[in-house]
């Protein structure tokens, strides 16, 4: 396996921003750094139990993949159409109390979001799979990609927690600019 090839891809995937990331950011921006980061352990929970799927069931997907990624990226882009909606109409005069930062919110957007499915469904069989079959080697590789993934979502609240004073002084630009960037991943699933 090339192991640096290997590296980059979850890093460039895990990373770069995302449904996921965004939320995360617009968590931190209006709910504060704790509340982002239970939003990120259900996120990282939910990412890791993709990636067991995806090892466990591979197989099987591979036959229904087409059907699955067309009701996917529907379902994905939907959802990433409202957060969009919901970041953008926000209220920037008076504090909210936003629900969408917690464990059970960040665990159940990796289902819809359709970047991390994708990830997930094809990192194992890239990979992995080529080269390693033994339990304890896809279990490793699993747990690598997840760790990978729960350091992107940290990165996201850090640079929330540090630039917060900022985000709040354009507080609707910022509202406006994550909206944009959401309705533009959900829209590139498409093009």
């Amino acid at each position: 396996m090339n192991i640096p090839s290997f590296l980059i891809y979850c890093m460039m995937i895990t990373f770069t921003p995302g449904p996921t990331n965004i939320v995360i950011l617009s968590t931190v921006h209006h709910s504060g750094t704790k509340r982002a980061m239970q939003f990120t352990y259900g996120a990282t929970i939910a990412f890791g139990l993709l990636l067991v799927i995806s090892a466990i069931l591979n197989t099987v997907l591979l036959t229904i993949l087409p059907n699955i990624l067309l009701v996917m990226k529907m379902l994905g882009s939907g959802y990433m159409l409202y957060l969009a909606s919901q970041i953008y109409r926000m209220d920037t005069t008076k504090p909210t109390v936003n629900r969408s930062g917690t464990f059970l919110s960040g665990f159940l957007m990796q289902f819809l979001n359709p970047k991390v499915v994708l990830f997930t469904m094809t990192v194992i069989p890239s990979f992995i799979l080529p080269h390693y079959i033994s339990k304890p080697a896809v279990t490793a590789g699993v747990f690598v990609i997840t760790v990978i993934g729960f350091m992107a979502f940290t990165t996201w609240v850090l640079f929330g927690t540090i630039f917060k004073k900022i985000l709040l002084r354009y507080n609707k630009a910022v509202n406006v600019i994550m909206a944009l960037f959401l309705a533009y991943s959900a829209l590139i699933l498409w093009i």
